[in-house]
Protein backbone atom coordinates (compact mmCIF):
# COMPACT_ATOMS: atom_id res chain seq x y z
CA UNK A 1 0.00 0.00 0.00
CA UNK A 2 2.81 2.31 0.92
CA UNK A 3 4.42 2.03 -2.50
CA UNK A 4 1.21 3.20 -4.17
CA UNK A 5 1.19 6.26 -1.95
CA UNK A 6 4.81 7.09 -2.64
CA UNK A 7 5.30 10.60 -4.06
CA UNK A 8 5.78 10.92 -7.86
CA UNK A 9 9.14 12.00 -9.15
CA UNK A 10 9.29 15.72 -9.54
CA UNK A 11 8.26 17.03 -12.97
CA UNK A 12 11.18 18.79 -14.57
CA UNK A 13 11.14 21.13 -17.56
CA UNK A 14 13.16 18.54 -19.50
CA UNK A 15 10.61 15.80 -18.81
CA UNK A 16 7.76 18.09 -19.89
CA UNK A 17 9.64 18.94 -23.07
CA UNK A 18 10.30 15.27 -23.89
CA UNK A 19 6.67 14.34 -23.27
CA UNK A 20 5.49 17.14 -25.54
CA UNK A 21 8.04 16.14 -28.19
CA UNK A 22 6.84 12.53 -28.08
CA UNK A 23 3.20 13.56 -28.49
CA UNK A 24 4.10 15.92 -31.35
CA UNK A 25 6.08 13.19 -33.10
CA UNK A 26 3.14 10.78 -32.81
CA UNK A 27 0.81 13.43 -34.21
CA UNK A 28 3.16 14.14 -37.12
CA UNK A 29 3.51 10.44 -37.93
CA UNK A 30 -0.25 10.02 -37.83
CA UNK A 31 -0.72 13.10 -40.00
CA UNK A 32 1.86 11.84 -42.51
CA UNK A 33 0.17 8.44 -42.69
CA UNK A 34 -3.17 10.14 -43.20
CA UNK A 35 -1.81 12.36 -45.98
CA UNK A 36 -0.17 9.41 -47.77
CA UNK A 37 -3.31 7.27 -47.44
CA UNK A 38 -5.52 10.10 -48.71
CA UNK A 39 -3.27 10.86 -51.68
CA UNK A 40 -3.00 7.16 -52.52
CA UNK A 41 -6.79 6.90 -52.52
CA UNK A 42 -7.38 10.08 -54.53
CA UNK A 43 -4.64 9.40 -57.08
CA UNK A 44 -5.26 5.64 -57.21
CA UNK A 45 -1.61 4.97 -56.52
CA UNK A 46 0.14 2.75 -54.02
CA UNK A 47 1.44 4.36 -50.80
CA UNK A 48 4.96 3.50 -51.95
CA UNK A 49 4.44 5.52 -55.13
CA UNK A 50 3.08 8.47 -53.17
CA UNK A 51 6.08 8.48 -50.80
CA UNK A 52 8.47 8.15 -53.74
CA UNK A 53 6.76 11.11 -55.41
CA UNK A 54 7.31 13.22 -52.30
CA UNK A 55 11.05 12.62 -52.07
CA UNK A 56 12.18 11.78 -55.62
CA UNK A 57 12.19 14.45 -58.29
CA UNK A 58 10.46 13.91 -61.60
CA UNK A 59 12.79 13.51 -64.61
CA UNK A 60 11.76 16.93 -65.92
CA UNK A 61 13.41 18.49 -62.86
CA UNK A 62 16.74 16.97 -63.92
CA UNK A 63 16.60 17.19 -67.71
CA UNK A 64 14.27 20.22 -68.17
CA UNK A 65 12.33 18.51 -70.97
CA UNK A 66 9.93 15.61 -71.55
CA UNK A 67 12.21 13.40 -73.64
CA UNK A 68 15.83 12.37 -73.52
CA UNK A 69 17.94 10.29 -75.90
CA UNK A 70 20.19 7.67 -74.33
CA UNK A 71 22.84 5.63 -76.13
CA UNK A 72 22.98 2.09 -74.79
CA UNK A 73 26.15 0.16 -75.54
CA UNK A 74 27.07 -3.43 -74.77
CA UNK A 75 30.86 -3.65 -74.66
CA UNK A 76 32.55 -6.69 -76.12
CA UNK A 77 35.54 -8.27 -74.45
CA UNK A 78 37.91 -11.17 -74.90
CA UNK A 79 40.00 -13.57 -72.83
CA UNK A 80 43.77 -13.62 -72.43
CA UNK A 81 46.02 -16.65 -72.06
CA UNK A 82 45.18 -16.81 -68.35
CA UNK A 83 41.46 -16.90 -69.15
CA UNK A 84 40.97 -13.42 -67.71
CA UNK A 85 38.54 -10.97 -69.30
CA UNK A 86 39.97 -7.85 -70.90
CA UNK A 87 38.30 -5.08 -72.84
CA UNK A 88 41.19 -2.93 -74.08
CA UNK A 89 40.39 -1.59 -77.57
CA UNK A 90 37.00 -3.28 -77.32
CA UNK A 91 34.26 -2.49 -79.78
CA UNK A 92 30.60 -2.08 -78.92
CA UNK A 93 28.96 -5.47 -79.39
CA UNK A 94 25.48 -3.96 -78.98
CA UNK A 95 24.33 -0.48 -80.05
CA UNK A 96 20.86 0.80 -79.16
CA UNK A 97 19.53 4.34 -79.42
CA UNK A 98 16.82 4.82 -76.79
CA UNK A 99 14.20 7.55 -76.55
CA UNK A 100 12.81 7.91 -73.01
CA UNK A 101 9.55 9.85 -73.05
CA UNK A 102 8.07 11.05 -69.75
CA UNK A 103 5.37 13.59 -70.69
CA UNK A 104 3.88 15.93 -68.14
CA UNK A 105 0.52 15.70 -69.91
CA UNK A 106 -1.64 13.56 -67.65
CA UNK A 107 -3.35 11.98 -70.66
CA UNK A 108 -0.08 10.64 -72.07
CA UNK A 109 1.75 7.61 -70.77
CA UNK A 110 5.53 7.20 -70.40
CA UNK A 111 6.95 5.40 -73.41
CA UNK A 112 10.23 4.03 -74.70
CA UNK A 113 11.48 3.89 -78.27
CA UNK A 114 14.42 1.56 -78.86
CA UNK A 115 16.25 1.48 -82.19
CA UNK A 116 19.01 -1.12 -82.61
CA UNK A 117 21.90 -0.48 -84.97
CA UNK A 118 23.66 -3.62 -86.24
CA UNK A 119 27.27 -3.52 -85.12
CA UNK A 120 28.50 -4.28 -88.66
CA UNK A 121 26.70 -1.26 -90.15
CA UNK A 122 28.81 0.73 -92.60
CA UNK A 123 29.74 4.23 -91.42
CA UNK A 124 32.00 6.97 -92.80
CA UNK A 125 33.64 8.98 -90.01
CA UNK A 126 34.03 12.77 -90.34
CA UNK A 127 37.71 12.32 -91.25
CA UNK A 128 36.70 10.14 -94.23
CA UNK A 129 37.64 6.80 -92.69
CA UNK A 130 35.10 4.08 -93.56
CA UNK A 131 34.59 1.31 -91.01
CA UNK A 132 32.00 -0.61 -89.03
CA UNK A 133 30.06 1.72 -86.77
CA UNK A 134 30.97 -0.32 -83.67
CA UNK A 135 34.61 0.76 -84.07
CA UNK A 136 33.78 4.26 -82.77
CA UNK A 137 33.89 3.11 -79.13
CA UNK A 138 37.29 1.48 -79.62
CA UNK A 139 38.81 4.83 -80.61
CA UNK A 140 38.39 6.17 -77.09
CA UNK A 141 41.28 6.22 -74.64
CA UNK A 142 38.93 5.67 -71.68
CA UNK A 143 35.44 4.17 -71.36
CA UNK A 144 33.94 7.67 -71.14
CA UNK A 145 35.92 8.87 -74.16
CA UNK A 146 34.84 5.78 -76.11
CA UNK A 147 31.20 6.35 -75.18
CA UNK A 148 31.33 10.00 -76.27
CA UNK A 149 32.90 9.02 -79.59
CA UNK A 150 30.17 6.42 -80.08
CA UNK A 151 27.53 9.05 -79.22
CA UNK A 152 28.80 11.38 -81.92
CA UNK A 153 29.04 8.62 -84.54
CA UNK A 154 25.59 7.12 -83.87
CA UNK A 155 23.90 10.54 -83.68
CA UNK A 156 25.47 11.49 -87.01
CA UNK A 157 24.45 8.15 -88.54
CA UNK A 158 20.83 8.55 -87.39
CA UNK A 159 20.61 12.25 -88.14
CA UNK A 160 19.58 13.36 -84.64
CA UNK A 161 20.95 16.26 -82.61
CA UNK A 162 22.80 14.01 -80.16
CA UNK A 163 22.40 12.01 -76.96
CA UNK A 164 21.68 13.38 -73.51
CA UNK A 165 23.25 10.44 -71.66
CA UNK A 166 25.03 7.17 -72.35
CA UNK A 167 25.05 3.77 -70.64
CA UNK A 168 27.84 1.33 -71.47
CA UNK A 169 27.34 -2.17 -70.08
CA UNK A 170 29.88 -4.90 -69.68
CA UNK A 171 28.32 -8.26 -70.33
CA UNK A 172 28.32 -9.11 -66.60
CA UNK A 173 25.77 -6.34 -66.02
CA UNK A 174 23.05 -8.22 -67.88
CA UNK A 175 24.06 -11.53 -66.29
CA UNK A 176 23.93 -10.05 -62.80
CA UNK A 177 20.61 -8.32 -63.37
CA UNK A 178 18.89 -11.47 -64.64
CA UNK A 179 20.36 -13.55 -61.83
CA UNK A 180 19.19 -10.94 -59.31
CA UNK A 181 15.56 -11.30 -60.43
CA UNK A 182 15.72 -15.10 -60.34
CA UNK A 183 16.18 -15.78 -64.05
CA UNK A 184 13.68 -15.43 -66.89
CA UNK A 185 11.49 -17.79 -68.94
CA UNK A 186 12.38 -17.86 -72.63
CA UNK A 187 11.26 -19.95 -75.60
CA UNK A 188 14.06 -19.86 -78.23
CA UNK A 189 12.95 -18.95 -81.72
CA UNK A 190 15.09 -21.71 -83.27
CA UNK A 191 17.27 -24.67 -82.33
CA UNK A 192 20.82 -23.65 -81.40
CA UNK A 193 23.77 -25.98 -81.01
CA UNK A 194 27.00 -24.03 -80.76
CA UNK A 195 30.17 -23.99 -78.63
CA UNK A 196 32.88 -21.35 -78.57
CA UNK A 197 35.35 -22.32 -75.86
CA UNK A 198 37.53 -19.24 -76.42
CA UNK A 199 34.54 -16.92 -76.14
CA UNK A 200 33.03 -18.94 -73.27
CA UNK A 201 29.82 -19.56 -75.20
CA UNK A 202 27.91 -22.82 -74.84
CA UNK A 203 24.54 -22.51 -76.53
CA UNK A 204 22.31 -25.57 -76.73
CA UNK A 205 18.60 -24.82 -77.00
CA UNK A 206 15.72 -26.50 -78.81
CA UNK A 207 13.45 -24.10 -80.71
CA UNK A 208 9.94 -23.88 -79.30
CA UNK A 209 10.87 -25.34 -75.90
CA UNK A 210 10.55 -23.21 -72.78
CA UNK A 211 13.68 -22.68 -70.68
CA UNK A 212 14.13 -20.95 -67.36
CA UNK A 213 17.43 -19.20 -68.12
CA UNK A 214 19.91 -17.79 -65.66
CA UNK A 215 21.95 -14.73 -66.53
CA UNK A 216 24.71 -16.59 -68.34
CA UNK A 217 22.27 -18.63 -70.44
CA UNK A 218 20.19 -15.60 -71.37
CA UNK A 219 23.25 -13.62 -72.45
CA UNK A 220 24.60 -16.55 -74.45
CA UNK A 221 21.22 -16.96 -76.15
CA UNK A 222 21.05 -13.26 -77.01
CA UNK A 223 24.59 -13.30 -78.45
CA UNK A 224 23.98 -16.22 -80.82
CA UNK A 225 24.48 -15.14 -84.44
CA UNK A 226 25.53 -18.33 -86.23
CA UNK A 227 22.42 -18.80 -88.35
CA UNK A 228 21.29 -17.68 -91.77
CA UNK A 229 19.92 -14.40 -90.39
CA UNK A 230 23.11 -13.40 -88.54
CA UNK A 231 23.26 -10.09 -86.72
CA UNK A 232 19.65 -8.91 -87.39
CA UNK A 233 18.27 -12.04 -85.68
CA UNK A 234 20.75 -11.59 -82.84
CA UNK A 235 19.34 -8.09 -82.36
CA UNK A 236 15.79 -9.48 -82.24
CA UNK A 237 16.87 -11.89 -79.50
CA UNK A 238 18.50 -9.05 -77.57
CA UNK A 239 15.27 -7.05 -77.78
CA UNK A 240 13.32 -10.15 -76.73
CA UNK A 241 15.47 -10.54 -73.59
CA UNK A 242 14.95 -6.84 -72.78
CA UNK A 243 11.16 -7.18 -73.09
CA UNK A 244 11.00 -10.34 -71.00
CA UNK A 245 13.21 -8.79 -68.30
CA UNK A 246 11.07 -5.64 -68.20
CA UNK A 247 7.93 -7.78 -67.94
CA UNK A 248 9.31 -9.75 -65.01
CA UNK A 249 10.47 -6.61 -63.22
CA UNK A 250 6.95 -5.25 -63.51
CA UNK A 251 4.88 -8.40 -62.92
CA UNK A 252 6.95 -9.74 -60.02
CA UNK A 253 6.95 -6.32 -58.33
CA UNK A 254 10.69 -5.77 -58.36
CA UNK A 255 9.91 -2.10 -59.08
CA UNK A 256 9.30 -0.89 -55.55
CA UNK A 257 11.63 1.61 -53.91
CA UNK A 258 13.69 -0.98 -51.98
CA UNK A 259 14.25 -3.31 -54.94
CA UNK A 260 15.13 -0.45 -57.28
CA UNK A 261 18.12 0.38 -55.10
CA UNK A 262 19.09 -3.31 -54.94
CA UNK A 263 18.93 -3.65 -58.72
CA UNK A 264 20.93 -0.47 -59.21
CA UNK A 265 23.59 -1.87 -56.87
CA UNK A 266 23.71 -5.15 -58.81
CA UNK A 267 24.92 -3.46 -61.99
CA UNK A 268 26.84 -0.60 -60.39
CA UNK A 269 30.26 -2.17 -60.89
CA UNK A 270 29.61 -3.23 -64.49
CA UNK A 271 28.25 0.02 -65.90
CA UNK A 272 29.91 3.13 -67.29
CA UNK A 273 27.43 5.99 -67.47
CA UNK A 274 27.05 9.74 -67.07
CA UNK A 275 23.59 9.32 -65.53
CA UNK A 276 23.83 10.44 -61.91
CA UNK A 277 22.37 8.27 -59.12
CA UNK A 278 19.54 10.74 -58.50
CA UNK A 279 18.74 10.89 -62.21
CA UNK A 280 18.70 7.09 -62.37
CA UNK A 281 16.35 6.86 -59.39
CA UNK A 282 14.09 9.51 -60.89
CA UNK A 283 13.89 7.62 -64.20
CA UNK A 284 13.32 4.31 -62.41
CA UNK A 285 10.33 5.75 -60.55
CA UNK A 286 8.94 7.37 -63.70
CA UNK A 287 9.04 4.14 -65.69
CA UNK A 288 8.37 1.59 -62.94
CA UNK A 289 4.78 0.88 -64.07
CA UNK A 290 5.30 1.29 -67.80
CA UNK A 291 2.82 -0.48 -70.07
CA UNK A 292 4.86 -2.82 -72.26
CA UNK A 293 2.67 -1.78 -75.18
CA UNK A 294 4.45 1.57 -74.84
CA UNK A 295 7.87 -0.02 -75.48
CA UNK A 296 8.57 0.11 -79.22
CA UNK A 297 11.55 -1.84 -80.54
CA UNK A 298 12.92 -1.58 -84.08
CA UNK A 299 16.21 -2.08 -85.86
CA UNK A 300 17.80 -0.21 -88.73
CA UNK A 301 17.22 -2.26 -91.91
CA UNK A 302 19.83 -2.71 -94.61
CA UNK A 303 19.75 -3.17 -98.36
CA UNK A 304 23.12 -4.70 -99.25
CA UNK A 305 26.64 -5.43 -98.03
CA UNK A 306 30.21 -5.00 -99.18
CA UNK A 307 33.77 -5.79 -98.11
CA UNK A 308 36.17 -3.22 -96.67
CA UNK A 309 39.92 -3.66 -96.57
CA UNK A 310 40.02 -2.53 -92.92
CA UNK A 311 37.49 -4.82 -91.38
CA UNK A 312 35.80 -7.28 -93.72
CA UNK A 313 32.12 -7.39 -94.54
CA UNK A 314 29.86 -4.44 -93.66
CA UNK A 315 26.15 -3.90 -94.29
CA UNK A 316 24.65 -0.84 -95.98
CA UNK A 317 21.72 0.90 -94.27
CA UNK A 318 18.39 1.48 -95.98
CA UNK A 319 18.51 5.25 -95.51
CA UNK A 320 14.85 5.92 -96.34
CA UNK A 321 13.60 3.31 -93.87
CA UNK A 322 16.13 4.46 -91.26
CA UNK A 323 14.95 8.06 -91.52
CA UNK A 324 11.31 6.98 -91.17
CA UNK A 325 12.11 4.99 -88.03
CA UNK A 326 14.10 7.87 -86.52
CA UNK A 327 11.19 10.23 -87.18
CA UNK A 328 8.72 7.82 -85.59
CA UNK A 329 10.76 7.00 -82.46
CA UNK A 330 12.73 10.19 -81.77
CA UNK A 331 11.20 13.19 -83.49
CA UNK A 332 7.42 12.91 -83.37
CA UNK A 333 5.72 15.11 -80.76
CA UNK A 334 4.97 13.51 -77.40
CA UNK A 335 1.36 13.50 -76.36
CA UNK A 336 -2.03 12.05 -77.04
CA UNK A 337 -3.16 12.17 -80.68
CA UNK A 338 -6.15 14.27 -81.66
CA UNK A 339 -9.46 12.47 -81.19
CA UNK A 340 -10.78 10.65 -84.26
CA UNK A 341 -14.22 11.45 -85.68
CA UNK A 342 -16.12 8.22 -85.02
CA UNK A 343 -18.73 9.02 -87.69
CA UNK A 344 -16.05 9.47 -90.34
CA UNK A 345 -14.49 6.15 -89.39
CA UNK A 346 -17.81 4.30 -89.49
CA UNK A 347 -18.57 5.76 -92.93
CA UNK A 348 -15.62 3.94 -94.56
CA UNK A 349 -16.81 0.75 -96.34
CA UNK A 350 -14.96 -2.26 -94.89
CA UNK A 351 -14.97 -3.85 -98.37
CA UNK A 352 -12.51 -1.19 -99.56
CA UNK A 353 -9.83 -2.20 -97.05
CA UNK A 354 -7.46 -5.11 -97.75
CA UNK A 355 -5.99 -6.59 -94.57
CA UNK A 356 -3.14 -9.05 -93.88
CA UNK A 357 -3.12 -10.73 -90.47
CA UNK A 358 -0.03 -11.97 -88.60
CA UNK A 359 0.26 -13.85 -85.33
CA UNK A 360 2.58 -11.96 -83.00
CA UNK A 361 1.17 -13.46 -79.80
CA UNK A 362 2.31 -17.07 -79.99
CA UNK A 363 -1.24 -18.24 -79.26
CA UNK A 364 -2.07 -21.06 -81.68
CA UNK A 365 -4.65 -20.00 -84.26
CA UNK A 366 -4.85 -16.37 -83.14
CA UNK A 367 -4.24 -14.93 -86.61
CA UNK A 368 -6.79 -17.23 -88.24
CA UNK A 369 -9.46 -16.31 -85.67
CA UNK A 370 -8.87 -12.58 -86.10
CA UNK A 371 -8.91 -13.02 -89.90
CA UNK A 372 -12.31 -14.75 -89.69
CA UNK A 373 -13.62 -11.94 -87.49
CA UNK A 374 -12.50 -9.31 -89.99
CA UNK A 375 -14.06 -11.23 -92.87
CA UNK A 376 -17.39 -11.30 -91.02
CA UNK A 377 -17.16 -7.51 -90.71
CA UNK A 378 -16.72 -7.23 -94.48
CA UNK A 379 -12.97 -6.60 -94.77
CA UNK A 380 -11.00 -8.21 -97.58
CA UNK A 381 -8.45 -10.49 -95.90
CA UNK A 382 -5.30 -11.45 -97.77
CA UNK A 383 -2.41 -13.37 -96.24
CA UNK A 384 -2.67 -14.98 -92.81
CA UNK A 385 0.48 -16.23 -91.06
CA UNK A 386 3.10 -15.66 -88.35
CA UNK A 387 4.77 -12.38 -87.54
CA UNK A 388 8.55 -12.15 -87.38
CA UNK A 389 8.34 -12.69 -83.61
CA UNK A 390 5.92 -13.66 -80.84
CA UNK A 391 6.76 -10.85 -78.40
CA UNK A 392 3.90 -8.47 -79.22
CA UNK A 393 2.11 -7.55 -76.01
CA UNK A 394 -0.43 -5.25 -77.66
CA UNK A 395 -1.94 -5.77 -81.10
CA UNK A 396 -0.45 -3.43 -83.71
CA UNK A 397 -2.29 -2.18 -86.78
CA UNK A 398 0.22 -1.08 -89.43
CA UNK A 399 -1.21 1.17 -92.12
CA UNK A 400 0.38 1.08 -95.60
CA UNK A 401 -2.47 2.78 -97.45
CA UNK A 402 -2.98 6.50 -98.00
CA UNK A 403 -6.70 5.93 -97.34
CA UNK A 404 -7.59 8.20 -94.39
CA UNK A 405 -8.59 6.40 -91.18
CA UNK A 406 -8.14 2.90 -92.65
CA UNK A 407 -6.31 1.75 -89.52
CA UNK A 408 -8.95 3.20 -87.21
CA UNK A 409 -11.68 1.45 -89.24
CA UNK A 410 -9.98 -1.91 -88.72
CA UNK A 411 -9.35 -1.20 -85.03
CA UNK A 412 -13.05 -0.54 -84.51
CA UNK A 413 -13.83 -4.10 -85.60
CA UNK A 414 -11.38 -5.70 -83.16
CA UNK A 415 -12.07 -6.61 -79.52
CA UNK A 416 -8.55 -5.58 -78.44
CA UNK A 417 -9.00 -2.03 -77.16
CA UNK A 418 -5.28 -1.74 -76.42
CA UNK A 419 -4.46 -2.13 -80.14
CA UNK A 420 -2.38 0.72 -81.54
CA UNK A 421 -2.57 2.18 -85.04
CA UNK A 422 0.64 3.38 -86.63
CA UNK A 423 1.90 4.28 -90.07
CA UNK A 424 4.27 1.69 -91.48
CA UNK A 425 7.80 3.10 -91.38
CA UNK A 426 9.21 0.47 -93.73
CA UNK A 427 9.64 1.82 -97.23
CA UNK A 428 11.99 -0.77 -98.72
CA UNK A 429 11.60 -4.26 -100.06
CA UNK A 430 8.73 -5.77 -102.04
CA UNK A 431 5.63 -3.59 -102.36
CA UNK A 432 2.94 -4.27 -99.78
CA UNK A 433 -0.29 -5.51 -101.37
CA UNK A 434 -2.58 -4.79 -98.41
CA UNK A 435 -3.83 -1.51 -96.98
CA UNK A 436 -3.38 -2.65 -93.38
CA UNK A 437 -1.43 -5.37 -91.58
CA UNK A 438 -2.77 -6.51 -88.21
CA UNK A 439 -0.15 -8.08 -85.93
CA UNK A 440 -2.12 -9.91 -83.24
CA UNK A 441 -0.63 -9.40 -79.77
CA UNK A 442 -1.09 -11.15 -76.45
CA UNK A 443 -3.95 -8.81 -75.62
CA UNK A 444 -6.07 -11.15 -77.77
CA UNK A 445 -7.47 -14.08 -75.82
CA UNK A 446 -6.37 -15.24 -72.40
CA UNK A 447 -2.92 -13.88 -71.44
CA UNK A 448 -0.20 -16.25 -70.20
CA UNK A 449 0.43 -16.60 -66.47
CA UNK A 450 3.39 -14.28 -66.69
CA UNK A 451 4.37 -11.90 -69.43
CA UNK A 452 7.95 -12.80 -68.57
CA UNK A 453 7.35 -16.08 -70.36
CA UNK A 454 6.43 -14.37 -73.60
CA UNK A 455 8.66 -15.26 -76.51
CA UNK A 456 9.54 -14.37 -80.00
Amino acid sequence: MAKHLAPRPPTTPLRVFLNCLSVAAMLLVGLAIGVVATQALLQRRSPTDVVAGMFIEQPQAHFLKDRINVLLLGIDYNYDEKDQEYSANARSDTIMAVSLNFPTNGNSKPSIGLLSIPRDMDYVFPNGHEDKINSAYALGKTPADGAHRAERAVADFLGIYGFDRYVALRINATKSLIDAIGGIDVVPDETMDYDDHWGHLSIHFVGGKRYHMNGNQAVSYSRFRHDACGDPCRIKRQQQIIRITLAKLRNDRFNDFVHMNQLVNVIEHNVYTDITPREALSLAVAFQHIDLAQVKTQQVPYVSDKDLACCGNVIIADDAAKNALVSKLFLQPIGSPAPVDARAVAAIPASRIHVDVQNGSGFVGAAAKVADLLKRHGFVVGSVGDASSYDYNATEIHVHSTMPLAGERVKGALPMKSAVVEADATTSGAPVQSDVTVIVGRDYGKPPQSEASAVK
